[in-house]
């Protein structure tokens, strides 16, 4: 089965597509500070030396560099970045193993398939909460990323792979380890995020659970660590739970995070951002509401040196993304209603920037304030409490933002 993978690996039409695919992602630079706009110059120079490496199964790879990313509730979610031409390898790898395991998928995996999205998962548990499921245990898997047992890892993949020198590499690249401050730690286990080929690995790992959820006759959505099963009780839910603990533990050898996990209505808990309402309709979840006035608060704080205009497209950027996630929702009120407080920081943050009273005064008259509202120039409360005067609101009216292009959430659904 699959005995001369690598052929495949490395023929020129792949390692071409993989190439392109490095260049689109961009990304930051490994351990050796290769860009991906020095990688072409690089290939060209090596290709042929690494080809043969990669065919001799003498290819080794470089540790990754580690990178600390922020949550939003605390603490931080670990990257790993590898180096250009790692992840140009790792791609060439990704490109033919995906075409190998990916059919064999169960078809209530969601997360970094091919024509599959965040969206239809959310859509999956949708329709089971509307066919009578509505319970849900919601698990969240303890840093399932750096925990992914190797051992486990490489015989599954082994069972389909047979080529030496693709597990070889597999496996090297599981052991490469991580430079931090200069010194490289080993990797003993875990799938560092950050290149190509982890959630192909991560969907590989977890593909065993979801053939014992459908094993027990379980209706589930799953997008990478992610995953609810629907059931029709309360103490069905509880049960599961306690079950999936155990199996997950004895076969897959990590733990289900007892604080982020539970059992509830769908309207209780949440599932990539969002919730299912009670009406089987599609809600965005209040943490995900709150990251996004968090995220309101940070891109209209007065400290930035950026233009009017540079303002303006950084939100329209924002806005645009974040509505290209969260169109899904159905029940839109909750969105909408917080336009007036959106327009009111931006009002508070142009109101900061007009410095004094004399550029506040000049400002309210180039836009069409008279008479007695100039007087707000020389009000002393703060800019939070300006924003929200007669003069400032006439002044950048809804009519003035929408026409200087400042996007509102109801300005894209409408066109959904």
């Amino acid at each position: 089965m699959h005995e001369n993978l690598m052929e495949e690996v490395v023929t020129e039409a792949n390692a071409t597509a993989a190439w392109q695919a490095v260049l689109r992602n961009g990304g930051a630079a490994g351990i050796d500070g290769m860009t991906t706009n020095q990688l072409t110059d690089h290939i060209r120079k090596h290709w042929g030396t690494i080809r043969t490496k990669l065919l001799e199964g003498a290819f080794r790879s470089s540790p990754v560099r580690r990178v600390e990313i922020p949550k939003p509730q605390g603490g931080v979610r670990l990257l790993g970045i590898p180096t250009v031409v790692d992840r140009w390898i790792q791609q060439m790898l990704l490109q033919v193993l995906n075409a190998i395991f990916d059919p064999g998928f169960h078809p209530s995996s969601y997360g970094f398939r091919p024509g599959r999205s965040a969206h239809d998962a959310v859509r999956a548990a949708q329709g089971y909460v509307q066919s009578g499921l509505n319970w849900v245990v919601d698990m969240d898997i303890t840093q399932f990323f750096d925990r992914v047992n190797h051992d486990i890892l490489m015989n599954r993949i082994a069972q389909t792979i047979r080529d030496k020198r693709v597990l070889g590499l597999i496996g090297r690249y599981l052991r490469a380890g991580v430079m931090i401050n200069g010194v490289v730690q080993d990797s003993e286990e875990g799938t560092p995020q950050g290149g190509p080929l982890s959630p192909l690995l991560a969907n590989i790992y977890l593909d065993a659970l979801d053939q014992e959820l459908e094993r027990r006759g379980l209706k589930f959505s799953r997008y990478a660590d992610d995953a609810n099963v629907y059931v029709g009780s309360e103490r069905a839910a509880e049960r599961v739970l306690e079950s999936l603990k155990a199996w997950i533990q004895e076969h897959l050898r990590l733990e289900v995070n007892a604080s982020k996990s539970g059992t509830g209505r769908p309207w209780e808990r949440k599932f990539l951002g969002f919730q299912i309402t009670p009406e089987g309709g599609i809600g965005i979840a209040p943490r995900s509401l709150e990251k996004f006035r968090e995220q309101v608060r940070h891109l209209w704080r007065r400290g930035q040196s950026l233009s009017s205009t540079e303002l303006r497209d950084q939100w329209r950027r924002y806005v645009q993304g974040w509505w290209g996630y969260y169109r899904l929702v159905t029940e839109r009120r909750p969105i909408f209603q917080c336009e007036g407080w959106i327009r009111r920081h931006i009002r508070c943050c142009f109101w900061q920037r007009w410095h004094d009273w004399r550029g506040r005064k000049r400002r309210l008259r180039s836009l069409g304030v008279r008479g007695a509202a100039l007087k707000t120039a020389h009000t002393s409360v703060g800019a939070w409490r300006a924003a929200k005067s007669l003069a400032v609101q006439r002044a950048l009216n809804n009519s003035l933002l929408r026409r200087w292009k400042f996007l509102m959430p109801s300005d894209l659904g409408a066109s959904v």
